[in-house]
């Protein structure tokens, strides 16, 4: 049996408590102090510390957070819902709309594309959008 003391263990004892325990767990207490040690040797002499003011995405992935199952739900439903609008559509509408709205191309690509007029794109997008709110709005 061997015989630690709490306090070079967790932060939290003030004071010396000595307690005794299995050369099992204190071999693993050992082995995780080892392993922190190395840990912390291997960020400094490979300058691993990362600074958040660097751009290079961390900030992002350590302020993101998990969707809740709740978010995730409400997530689908909207989806579901602009989906159904967007069908609702005719198709040169739903095409354009597409296109322009949600993969980005500008009007005059999407023209150039479908050999006709930028006005009409623009138009039609316009038109495709009015038509989607009144279908949501109705679908409430």
């Amino acid at each position: 049996m061997a015989i630690i003391n709490l306090k070079d263990f967790y932060y939290w004892y003030t004071q010396d408590q000595f307690i005794e325990i299995s050369d099992e767990v204190a071999e693993v207490f050992l082995a995780d102090a080892r392993y922190e040690m190395a840990y912390q040797r291997r960020l400094s002499r490979h300058k691993a510390q990362y600074s958040l003011d660097c751009e290079d995405g961390i900030e992002y992935s350590a302020c993101l957070h998990e969707p809740t199952p709740q978010e995730l739900l409400e997530r689908m439903e909207l989806f579901i819902r602009l989906w159904n609008a967007l069908n609702s559509l005719p198709e040169v509408q739903g095409r354009r709309v597409d296109a322009c709205v949600i993969l980005g191309k500008t009007y005059s690509e999407v023209a150039e594309a479908e050999g006709v007029d930028e006005s009409a794109v623009r138009r039609a997008v316009e038109r495709g959008l009015e038509n989607m709110k009144k279908y949501l709005k109705k679908s409430r």
